[in-house]
């Protein structure tokens, strides 16, 4: 195990460089000699929360367990480039979950790309090219004519037209960075430039498409976080709900009205309100959660009950530091994560109204 170098995730208020290091270490630790990374062990991993970990990993230099972890998504990728929604412990042949979920196959673009820019790996994106374009051509398959992304395809493979607003938002920007690796490439893929704008319509200007999820907090903030909003429209979205979803010093309601703030929610929180450049607020925010921190393993509780001052559930996530991670390093100005994040560099759809 290398030392982390975790300079830019030094951050008044909520991590010391010795702090940083205890976290990144607590998530090397959940971390499979294969590179899967579960929740936490003994739990199941999904890909989207592998791949998060997997980011927070490179932000801290440790790119070797990184690329642990996208070669492990690379060798278990199904036929149809899908992975499956849930594997017990991270162990690929334990499947729990044999759904395949439109949001957590496409994230693996997010970091791939979040993996080059942080080593300028040429190598490595070549040999993870086949997976990132197999997982795309997966996800749009499941395209609506409105532009939306069915969630879900079935362990039958009954594909699920009905569309999560989170879900697709997290698509959105998966699809970016797929094109930024395109690009990179010098492999352009038009139909995804196609793909990428209709879902980016579709989610700024037809709510009516997706389910209604409207009491779940990553439905307020992950049309900003994804890069569909952005600019005034963006700081309008987060301005409207902003009571509805903040509790003061603890941190993001998970859903409205439950008494449960959740730290990855808050994290992300943080990250979409850096991308609008309001970085005094992402901190507070920030700062807001390490009451969820367990200074024995350096990782943070999933969530806690405020009016019963209790932790809620007793485990200990790896996407949850992961998050925290990457939030802090993108105020940090880790250049990586700042890119990915913060969207100026990435591609844009080409956004039209033929399905309006």
């Amino acid at each position: 195990m290398t030392t982390p170098r975790t300079e830019h995730l030094v951050l008044p208020g909520v991590l010391t460089a010795e702090q940083a290091a205890e976290t990144v270490a607590g998530i090397l630790a959940v971390q499979r000699e294969d590179g899967a990374i579960p929740w936490f062990r003994g739990h199941h991993l999904d890909p989207w929360d592998h791949t998060e970990a997997a980011m927070a990993l490179d932000a801290a230099g440790e790119h070797e367990a990184a690329e642990r972890a996208y070669n492990w998504l690379a060798r278990h990728q199904n036929e149809d480039g899908s992975w499956f929604a849930a594997y017990a412990d991270g162990a690929y042949d334990d499947v729990t979950d044999r759904g395949r979920e439109t949001n957590f196959v496409a994230y693996v673009a997010v970091g791939v790309w979040h993996h080059y820019l942080s080593t300028g790996d040429d190598m490595f994106l070549d040999r993870l090219w086949p997976t990132v374009y197999a997982a795309v051509e997966c996800v749009l398959r499941l395209q609506q004519p409105g532009g939306q992304i069915g969630w879900r395809r079935e362990d039958d493979g009954t594909p699920t037209a009905d569309a999560l607003l989170t879900g697709s938002s997290s698509i959105h920007q998966a699809l970016r960075c797929a094109l930024a690796i395109a690009e990179q490439r010098e492999e352009p893929q038009p139909d995804w430039e196609l793909a990428a704008g209709a879902l980016r319509h579709a989610i700024r200007r037809h709510p009516e498409r997706f389910l209604d999820k409207d009491r779940y907090s990553m439905d307020w903030y992950y049309p900003v976080l994804g890069g569909a909003l952005t600019g005034a429209e963006a700081k309008s979205r987060i301005e409207a709900d902003w009571e509805r979803f903040v509790v003061p010093g603890l941190g993001v309601r998970c859903v409205v009205p439950n008494p449960w703030v959740t730290g990855g929610e808050s994290a992300e929180l943080a990250l979409a309100l850096w991308a609008m450049g309001e970085s005094d607020r992402a901190l507070e925010i920030l700062q807001s959660i390490q009451h969820l921190r367990d200074a024995e393993s350096g990782l943070y509780w999933t969530g806690f009950v405020f009016d019963d001052q209790a932790i809620w559930p007793r485990e200990l996530t790896t996407w949850t530091a992961g998050s925290l991670v990457l939030a802090v390093a993108a105020l940090g100005g880790h250049d990586a994560t700042c890119a990915v994040f913060g969207g100026e560099q990435l591609p844009f759809g080409l956004e039209v109204d033929c399905c309006a």
